[in-house]
Parts: structure tokens; C-alpha cells; sequence
């Protein structure tokens, strides 16, 4: 039996646990997945559950409900992978040897990076809303809470989706003004990137988008620590933003046994090719998702992309053939504007997001780069989508390749 072990399930590794159950015979591969969880997030609903629109059940499922039937499913920490010896420790004392190793340990944040995140205020007046944990305590929180300065502060890039920072700004907007409070609230926007986004073009257009909904926006701001006694964030330069309630995307780091088995960079990312999804290091390995050191982005649209392009360069391999699918950086992201309307962006490697129609050229439904209500809904419709589609590895009607059909340049 030949051994294929795919290390996290989350959306990238249980896509691909799915995808390649279907299509490999049964008789001759012996399939593997762990996880130190039971339960399966639906990350971006996060987002939404500090507003009160979703709660807790409405984004957590069993992950066994998402694994076909005769898949070795392990629940155990990571300890270290050996890819000189092909076989992973876990944390249980197990280990497990491999063929050829999936790698989708996704990211986390470490909010314990930064000096006095994670102190006394930390959900008192400090707040995450990237895990479960910290978006419901957010929610507590903001019911009882009756105004002042709301920062919300990028810590440090690359971070899991980047558009939803300004998705969450856009928000509180129209949260506290549905309150009757929103003229008690001052909303400021604090990144360490040049611009609103990381794409100039539409970082321009999303700036735009707050200066129209009065949310300040400051840029180049590296955050060196958090000042408790007296609520303020403090930058390499000694620059000060006080703040009544900190909403911060702390530093994203990849797993902890990347770093201890020597296969990451800083942030225990691990160097992935960009079009084939191999390991720089290793042929027999190959890296999807958030886990990968790869420029684009860390959000779901993209781990979908790219299970599309690991999946013929995996039966490429075992075919001792060579690997020719080519990611390209492909995401596409709604961005929740409030008020129940939405942006869609499309982009990839080379292209910057552009206006025009999505997924059919001229048709839509969806317009790039513009606010509407069908991009809301697109978004909202998408938990239904992630949930009996996406995760199940089963096709979609869009393309893993940005198409230029439908924009305009």
C-alpha cells in the first residue's frame, strides 16, 4: 500500500482528502489525515459574529461529518515532521511514514509576538475576532459597550484573508449606526501597509470607501507594543494611537512543528513553489493553503484555487510524470461593506483587481469593484456553498485561473 498523509483539516486538507479519495484506488493507497481539533470553523463567519449576524453554532461543524469513509482520521497535535525519513511524530507518540505528504497546517495568530497584546486588558478592552474565542467575547463586549475610540490594528503581513480588516471597519460602521450611536463612535483604521490593501489600485478604491463612511485610515504604522495603563498602541518610532477598544489582527504564524522541524521561514511559513505547489525542498511533499510562503492570498478562495492545480500535479507525480498545472495566484473576495451591501475583487499574481462582471463576462451576477447588493448576498450564499461544496472537494463552476472575460482594463 502506498501511504499519503495530509497534515491538517481544515478547508485546504479536507478538500483534498476528498478530492483524492475519489480518484485514488482504494486498494492501493492507504489515506491519512490529522488534526488536533474535532471540530471544523467556518473562518469567515467569524467576521460576522461580533455584529450579532452569526453566533457560535452557525460556524462550527464536526470535521469527521467532512471525511469519507475509510480514511484514517488521527486527532493529535503535531510534533515534528522528518522529511529526510518520510514519516511525522505526533504529539500522542505515534508516528506515521509516508509516500508523499500533504502539508496544510494553515495559520494562527500569536497575539503572545507582540509586547502587551495579550495582557490584563486582553478581552477586557483588547480584542481578536480571528478565533471563535476572542470574536464572541467581542460580541459581549460591543452589546453593552456605549462608544468611544474603536482601533482596529494590523500587527504585522502577511495575515489570514486581508480583506477582512476593512470588511470588519466597514461593519462596526453600520452596526453603531443602526445603534443610533455611530456619531460616539470614532473608527480608525491602522496597517502597516502603504495603502488600505495590498493591491495599489483597489487600495485606492477601498480608501475611498472610508473616507465616505468617516473611518480614519492610517498607513505604515509597525506596532511595536501596546501600552495597558494607558491604552495606547506605540510604534517603532515611538508614535502613539490611543484607543478606548483595540480590535488587532495579531502576527499570523504557521504551525509550531514547522519551525521545529526546520522546514519554514520567519513566520514557520514553509517555501512553496508558486505555480506547481511542491516544496521547494521536497518532491514527495507538496504545501497548500494558508501554510504555504506564497504571495498570494491566505483566504478560502484561494486554497480552492489551488486543490484544483495539487490535484493533477499529484497524480502527475505518482504518474512519474512532471507536474505542469500552474497556480497563478488566483483569489477572489467578497468584501461585506454594511448595510447589506458588498465589493467583489478578482486578482491574481500579475493582475490587479478591475471592474467589470463576475463569473459570467457582461452578465455577473456579481459587479468588480463596485458596491451592490448582490455582492452582499454573494457573500452571505457562500457559508452554504463552503459547507456542500467547497469542503467536499465537488466542482464549481468557476475557473481555478483568473480569466480576464467580463473586465475592463
Amino acid at each position: 500500500m502506498k501511504k499519503l498523509l495530509i497534515l491538517g483539516a481544515g478547508t485546504a486538507g479536507t478538500m483534498m482528502l476528498n478530492k483524492l479519495h475519489s480518484a485514488l484506488d482504494q486498494n492501493e493507497w492507504q489515506i491519512t489525515i490529522v488534526d488536533q481539533h474535532e471540530t471544523h470553523y467556518y473562518q469567515p463567519g467569524f467576521l460576522f459574529i461580533p455584529f450579532g449576524i452569526y453566533s457560535r453554532k452557525d460556524v462550527i461543524k464536526p470535521k469527521r461529518d467532512y471525511f469519507p469513509a475509510g480514511v484514517n482520521a488521527i486527532t493529535s497535535e503535531i510534533e515534528k515532521i522528518e522529511p529526510e525519513n518520510n514519516r511525522v511524530l505526533l504529539k500522542n507518540n505515534q508516528v506515521l511514514t509516508y509516500d508523499y505528504l500533504i502539508i496544510a497546517t494553515g495559520a494562527r495568530v500569536v497575539p503572545e509576538e507582540t509586547e502587551g497584546m495579550k495582557d490584563k486588558l486582553w478581552y477586557k478592552s483588547i480584542f481578536d475576532f480571528y478565533t471563535i474565542e476572542g470574536a464572541c467575547a467581542l460580541a459581549e463586549f460591543f452589546k453593552t459597550w456605549e462608544g468611544g475610540k474603536l482601533v482596529l490594528n494590523i500587527t504585522e503581513m502577511p495575515i489570514k484573508c486581508p480583506v477582512a480588516p476593512l470588511e470588519f471597519v466597514f461593519l462596526a460602521d453600520s452596526y453603531f449606526t443602526e445603534k443610533g450611536i455611530r456619531d460616539k463612535v470614532d473608527i480608525q483604521f491602522v496597517t502597516p501597509l502603504p495603502g488600505a490593501f495590498t493591491k495599489p489600485k483597489a487600495s485606492a478604491i477601498l480608501a475611498d470607501f472610508l473616507v465616505k463612511k468617516n473611518i480614519s485610515l492610517t498607513t505604515e504604522f509597525g506596532l511595536a507594543r501596546i501600552d495597558n495603563d494607558e491604552k495606547k498602541l506605540v510604534s517603532w518610532e515611538e508614535d502613539e494611537i490611543p484607543f478606548d477598544v483595540l480590535v488587532t489582527i495579531p502576527t499570523n504564524m504557521g504551525d509550531p512543528a514547522i519551525e521545529l522541524s526546520g522546514m519554514g521561514n520567519e513566520f514557520n511559513f514553509i517555501p512553496t513553489d508558486k505555480h506547481t505547489l511542491q516544496s521547494l525542498e521536497h518532491k514527495n511533499i507538496f504545501v497548500i493553503g494558508d501554510a504555504t510562503d506564497l504571495s498570494s492570498s491566505k483566504a478560502g478562495s484561494v486554497a480552492h484555487f489551488q486543490a484544483d492545480i495539487l490535484f493533477d500535479n499529484f497524480l502527475a507525480v505518482i504518474e512519474n510524470r512532471e507536474p505542469k498545472a500552474q497556480f497563478d495566484g488566483h483569489a477572489n473576495c467578497f468584501i461585506e461593506s454594511g448595510f447589506g451591501k458588498g465589493i467583489l475583487i478578482d486578482f491574481n499574481y500579475d493582475t490587479e483587481p478591475l471592474p467589470g462582471k463576475y463569473p459570467l463576462p457582461g452578465v455577473g451576477p456579481f459587479s468588480l469593484l463596485e458596491e451592490t447588493k448582490m455582492n452582499h448576498y454573494g457573500k452571505i450564499m457562500f457559508r452554504w456553498m463552503y459547507w456542500n461544496f467547497l469542503v467536499k472537494g465537488l466542482e464549481l463552476p468557476i475557473e481555478s485561473h483568473m480569466s480576464m472575460a467580463g473586465k475592463r482594463v
